[in-house]
């Protein structure tokens, strides 16, 4: 079975840090692109950033600067870590499969092939 697994959310503070993880597996991880997305209640789902089998990544505008995404692909693992949190933020994190990634304008396309359980992250000010 496919399974994405997304950790690591929680309340934090304006200015703030956190560190998602995405533990995958039942693919061929190298065969896919990994997709944060990220969605607020009654806001459409955004692309917030995503790594391609190459390791070239992407970022959402509002996150450039402040949220980095990495890989260790001996764990099939993929990690978003976040720092500077703003109230704007706040949402369901996923992670999720896509091959290929598309992207517009230079961001991610928030499509997959498969997705993962979400984590809440929250920002308070």
């Amino acid at each position: 079975d496919v399974q994405l697994q997304a950790s690591g959310g929680g309340l934090v503070q304006v200015g703030g840090s956190l560190r998602l993880s995405c533990i995958t597996s039942g693919f061929t991880f190298d065969d896919y692109g990994i997709v944060w997305i990220r969605q607020a209640p009654g806001k459409e789902r955004e692309g917030v950033s995503c790594i391609r089998s190459d390791g070239h990544t992407y970022y959402l505008d509002s996150v450039k600067g402040r949220f980095t995404i990495s890989s260790d692909n001996a764990k099939n693992t993929v990690y978003l870590q976040m720092n500077n949190l703003k109230p704007e933020d706040t949402a369901v994190y996923y992670c999720a499969a896509k091959s290929p990634l598309g992207f517009i304008s230079g961001t991610c396309i928030p499509n997959y092939d498969y997705i993962g359980q979400g984590t809440l992250v929250t920002v308070s000010s």
